[in-house]
Order: C-alpha cells, then sequence, then structure tokens
C-alpha cells in the first residue's frame, strides 16, 4: 500500500516536473524570439547626459514696474532681454506689469497701494516718500549699486531750426522776447531738474544766490507755458510748434529725434549742466507680501548688466558703462543735486508751498499785474 502510495507521488511530481520543463522552454524560446526586436529599440544609458533630463517648468512669476514717462523706450529694449535671460536661466516666465507717468503721481498711487514691486523714479525724493510712508526699508541706497541710478541724463537746450533767438547756454533764455517751454516744478520731475539746471547755472560758477534768484526769476518770466510733464512740454513745442526754446531732459531729446519729431530742431548740451539721476528700488513690503523679491532683485541687477546699458544708451540715457557712453559730448561742468544741498533741502528750499519757486511766480505774477 505504501509502495502505491509512493508511486502516485511520483508519478504526480513527474507530471509537474515535465509540465514545468516544458513551460520554462517555451518561456526561453519566446524570450529568444523577442529580445533581437527589442534591442532594435534599445538605448543605451550611455546616450543620456544630465543636461537631457527635462527639467521642471515653475509656475510664471508676475513682476510690476513702474516709472516716470521717459523710460518707456528704454524698457522697451531692456525687459525682453530680462525675461529671455531669466527663463534660460530659471526655466520660468516672467510677465511684466508696466505703469509710466509722472514721477509724483506714480508714488501716490504706489503709497496708496498700487503694488509695485520695483520703482523707478523721477527724483530719490519721491523715493524717500515711498519710504517714508513704510513700504520701502532705508538705506535702499546701499542695496543696490552706484546708489540706485542706472543711467543718467543731462539738461537740455532745444531750438527752432537754423537757431533764430541764437541761444547757445542757459544765460541766453532770459533774454527779452525768448519764449520758453518747460514742465511745471509742482506737478513734473524733470522740471525741478531743469529749475536746478538754471540755478546751479549761476551758483556752481561763483554765482550768489541773489544773483541766481534774480536770473531763474527773468527766465520764468519768458516761460510761455508750463506743463504738466516733460512728455507734454515736448509736444506742445514739437508737435503744437509752441514757444522758441523748450527745456528738457537729453534723453528725451535723442528719442525725439529717432522718432523723426526734432528733425527741425537744434539741441544744445550746455557745458554747465547738471547729472539727471534717477533711482531705482525695490518696494520691500509688497515684493515681501507678493514673493517676488527673488526676481525683482534679479531684474534690478540686470539693468547693471553692459547689454541693458547699452539698450539705455540706444534711447538717449547716459550710461553707467565707459563704452557705451562714449557716444554723449563730455560736460565741462557737471554738478549734482548733493552739491545743491541734497533733495531734502531742495525740497524745503525751492518747492515745497511758498519756497522759491512759488514767489518767483508771484512775483512775476504781481509785475504782470502794475
Amino acid at each position: 500500500m505504501f509502495y502505491r502510495q509512493w508511486q502516485k507521488w511520483m508519478d504526480s511530481g513527474f507530471w509537474i516536473l515535465s509540465h514545468s520543463f516544458l513551460f520554462l522552454l517555451l518561456a526561453s524560446l519566446s524570450l529568444s524570439l523577442l529580445l533581437p526586436a527589442c534591442n532594435r529599440y534599445t538605448v543605451s544609458p550611455s546616450s543620456f547626459s544630465p543636461a537631457d533630463e527635462i527639467t521642471p517648468r515653475r509656475q510664471p512669476v508676475e513682476l510690476s514696474l513702474v516709472s516716470y514717462a521717459v523710460t518707456r523706450a528704454a524698457y522697451a529694449e531692456i525687459i525682453p532681454l530680462f525675461k529671455e535671460k531669466w527663463h534660460r536661466e530659471h526655466h520660468q516666465e516672467v510677465r511684466i506689469r508696466q505703469s509710466y507717468a509722472g514721477s509724483s503721481t506714480q508714488t501716490r498711487a504706489v503709497i496708496n497701494g498700487f503694488p509695485a514691486d520695483v520703482v523707478h523714479l523721477a527724483l530719490a525724493l519721491d523715493t524717500n516718500k515711498i519710504q517714508e510712508a513704510g513700504l520701502i526699508q532705508p538705506g535702499w541706497e546701499q542695496e543696490v549699486p552706484n546708489q540706485g541710478i542706472v543711467a543718467h541724463s543731462v539738461g537740455a537746450i532745444v531750438t527752432r531750426a537754423g537757431n533764430p533767438k541764437h541761444i547757445r547756454t542757459w544765460s541766453d533764455l532770459a533774454k527779452p522776447g525768448v519764449s520758453v517751454i518747460t514742465a511745471d516744478p509742482k506737478t513734473s520731475g524733470i522740471a525741478r531738474w531743469n529749475f536746478l539746471a538754471l540755478w546751479g547755472a549761476i551758483t556752481q560758477t561763483g554765482g550768489t544766490e541773489t544773483e541766481a534768484l534774480n536770473f531763474v526769476t527773468q527766465v520764468y518770466r519768458n516761460v510761455a507755458v508750463l506743463a504738466k510733464d516733460a512728455r507734454e512740454s515736448t509736444d506742445l513745442f514739437l508737435r503744437q510748434n509752441q514757444g522758441d526754446v523748450l527745456i528738457n531732459y537729453e534723453n528725451e531729446m535723442i528719442l525725439s529725434a529717432q522718432n523723426g519729431l526734432a528733425k527741425n530742431t537744434l539741441v544744445i548740451i550746455p557745458d554747465v549742466n547738471i547729472s539727471i539721476d534717477n533711482p531705482i528700488a525695490i518696494v520691500d513690503k509688497y515684493v515681501d507680501r507678493r514673493e517676488t523679491r527673488e526676481v525683482a532683485e534679479a531684474f534690478v541687477e540686470f539693468l547693471f548688466t553692459p547689454e541693458a546699458q547699452r539698450a539705455f544708451a540706444k534711447v538717449g540715457f547716459r550710461p553707467l558703462d565707459p563704452i557705451a557712453s562714449q557716444k554723449f559730448s563730455p560736460i565741462k561742468k557737471l554738478f549734482n543735486a548733493e552739491d545743491l544741498g541734497g533733495w531734502n533741502n531742495i525740497q524745503d528750499k525751492f518747492f515745497k508751498d511758498n519756497g522759491i519757486f512759488d514767489q518767483i511766480q508771484l512775483e512775476i505774477q504781481n509785475t504782470a499785474s502794475r
């Protein structure tokens, strides 16, 4: 009985082994047929490199730039360069929302809640106002190179073709019968620079403040229209043919020439001139709230690169880069806002209510009414 049971086990085991052997044989034959076909499509590990790996795409980031009106042309050149660089290095799209208007208007908008990540304004005074509102941390000038000045300009005198009034320098603007177009210092950053260029033309060459007051008063007697900003004053002079002389940024006139608007004019850059320095700053409160500090800092840093400096120069700004600045005429006597006491003193002395500019306007009105 035991033998018969053992024989059943053996018979059963043999059946299992025989079938297992058959299964393995068939599987082996199948693999031998499939492997050559598979080998035709096999990529060896050595054909991969880390550079070929796909980097995960990050969500787009939005940056908000608020600036004064005449920088629009420069940023039209610069922003595409930065966006391409950032995308190449970070695999992320940057969308830059832009706003351009008068510097004081932009300052009020940011203080009142417009979420600017970066501000590029006409006056350090305006940037300081945003700081005083608690939106920018003190010491912003030290956070970027060159006190935040990425490029600058100088004052320009523009006359009609042929210079019929024989204007050569600032002093000629006080001549009787010369109609001057400039912007209003109460509403325009460029107008304050224009005023300071006139004032400094006297005080920075050995003249007294009394002499400066008399000279600047006479120039403003000749002002036919006080425009609200630099762009409007340019339009009044070039498009509407008002006035004999326009005072404006050098870069604004270079851009106008490039656009074919200044072909019937003569642009004079006086040898005694003011460095028109327009600072850029990061708005700390907004970048921290919007989590955009990384890209905002990278954008500001990019403005100091040679390619961005060339873009500033292309539209008439005097760049920091010495090579790109060679195309601009040198200035023999160049002074700046610090030479005139710094912006806090300048604002209190000249442009606050009942300051020197208001006193000049009152004197002109009183003289006209006599």
